[in-house]
């Protein structure tokens, strides 16, 4: 898979590129990052690719050409375009996977105080990482990425993914490693039992409670299966005993 990435800041790049996963990735050939730099697409012999809005404000306002030379020079038609704006549905797991089957996605980083709106018809889709404001797209690109590539095939082991959180509409369960009493804080028996059935229920009523408590909304077009909804009865059942 590849992603060519349109920013103003590639020195942001430089440590998530170069750590962890990412790295791995790369390294084994499971994905390629290109960087292309806005500013090497100037709108003037000053290196201008901003300017002010139209009908004025605060700020300065990505221009459309530069943007528009950037991906004609890196032209794919196979490609996805996707713009970072606020103006977007959340982004998701479910998003991920679906991107994830993509086999170029090219990433326009949006910065200042936003970009010519004329941009938009440049990208496939607009995406957000949440309702809050940030410099610039640059960060927004990251999450994305690093949310894609681990569900590539060989970036992490398939174990790892099954169990994360969202994976399939619930919160992780919570996970303990040694040492087994840490200020009196013990990790539950049930998972030193052996007992492998005993776990896997363990977990999910504990993936269903912690779903509860901090993502309703997770819960609610849920269609919970027979065994789930016997765990959040018993959930309930001890809720009023005690």
């Amino acid at each position: 898979m590849k992603f060519t990435i349109l920013t103003l800041f590639k020195d942001m790049y430089d440590g998530f590129l170069n750590t962890s996963i990412i790295a791995k990735a790369i390294k084994k050939g499971i994905v390629e990052v290109k960087l292309v730099n806005i500013r090497d697409y100037p709108l003037d012999a000053y290196g201008h690719v901003d300017d002010t809005p139209y009908g004025g404000g605060a700020g300065m306002l990505m221009s459309v050409k530069p943007i528009y030379e950037a991906l004609k020079a890196n032209y794919d038609p196979n490609a996805h375009i996707l713009l970072t704006s606020p103006k977007a549905n959340p982004f998701t797991q479910e998003k991920a996977v679906e991107l994830a089957k993509k086999e170029h996605i090219i990433i326009i980083c949006g910065h200042y105080e936003g970009v010519d709106a004329r941009v938009e018809m440049l990208a496939d889709e607009k995406i957000s990482i949440g309702d809050y404001v940030l410099t610039g797209g640059e960060l927004p690109s990251m999450v994305v990425m690093d949310s894609i590539i681990r569900l590539l095939d060989n970036a992490i082991s398939k174990d790892s993914l099954e169990d994360e959180s969202y994976t399939d509409g619930l919160l992780e369960y919570p996970q303990y490693t040694r040492p087994y009493d840490f200020m009196s804080h013990k990790v539950p028996d049930i998972l030193l039992s052996g007992h492998h059935e005993k776990i896997r229920r363990y977990r999910l009523k504990m993936s269903l409670l912690e779903t509860f408590i901090y993502r309703k909304d997770l819960l609610k077009n849920r269609k919970f299966t027979k065994e789930e909804k016997a765990i959040i009865k018993e959930i309930v059942d001890e809720f009023e005993r005690s």
